[in-house]
Formats: structure tokens, sequence, C-alpha cells
């Protein structure tokens, strides 16, 4: 269980900060809920406490941690060339997992891809969801703005 003030990763929206837990009644059932505050989007969210874990929440990685991942990040390789439905469907169940290097990855694959060709629809909103996932989580973990963790995000070779 997380606390108040915790810094923490919603695979779904970005890096945030838990507000408060409270206790709600829905559907006549009472449950507590996480309340987390993710500023990159000015947004409040709740989760159910019991859905945490299955939904990926995470703490924030620490400032080691991430440095690492932000050395190797330059470093990727890439991935096998394939069909775009079959990578699409990886790089979701990647993001997914919530793990940062994981995201890192995505966002590396699909900026060399880009490089290449211009990414369809899909891609594109997928790679400017992921880096605002990743840029939510360096702001808190390295206390950086929005364009320096964007900048440190950027190919470069």
């Amino acid at each position: 269980m997380f606390q108040i003030g915790e810094k923490v990763f919603y695979p779904n929206h970005g890096a945030g900060i838990v507000q408060a837990i409270e206790e709600k009644t829905v559907l006549g059932k009472i449950q507590q809920y996480c309340v987390i505050n993710i500023p990159i989007c000015n947004m409040d969210i709740m989760i159910p406490v019991n859905s945490l874990k299955k939904l990926g929440v995470r703490s924030i990685v620490d400032q080691e941690v991430m440095d690492e991942i932000l050395s190797d990040f330059q470093q990727l390789e890439e991935d096998d060339a394939l069909p775009w439905k079959e990578r699409f469907k990886l790089n979701t169940q990647r993001i997914q997992t919530g793990d940062m290097r994981d995201s890192v990855h995505v966002v590396h694959d699909l900026l060399l891809r880009n490089k290449e060709k211009t990414l369809n629809v899909s891609e594109k909103k997928m790679l400017h969801d992921v880096q605002r996932f990743l840029i939510s989580e360096m702001i808190l973990v390295k206390d950086l703005t929005e364009n320096q963790a964007a900048d440190l995000l950027k190919l470069t070779s």
C-alpha cells in the first residue's frame, strides 16, 4: 500500500503523487481508493486500492536506476523488422507492464522507425503518450522541467 505523499507511476497516465487514501461507497460496496495527482496532465485519478498492483501502479524508480536507463537509451538496438501490427501489439504490451525500461525501449524503437519512415497515426500517438509518461516520471525523479526531460529522450545518433 502506498503512503500519502509517495511518488508513483501509473502506466495509463504517468507519474504522480499520492494525495489521499479515501473510503468510498460505490454500488453499495465500501472500498478504499488511492487518489493520485498526475501533474503533467493536471488531473487527479482514483484507483481502488485492491486494483493498484493489477493495474501496474508502482513506486517511481530512484535516481540511480533512472540514470542507468537513460544511459542505456542511446545504445539500445532496434527490434527485428516486425510487421507494424505485431510491433504495435508488442509495444502496447511493453507499455502496459509499467516498467520504465520497457517504455524507454518503445520510445527508442519508434524514434528510430520515425527517422526511417513516417509513423502511422497509431504509432505516432503511442510515441507521444509513452514519451509523456516517461517525462512525467523523469520530472519527479530528477527534478527537471518538462523540456529538460524531453531533451533526454532524443536520439543523438
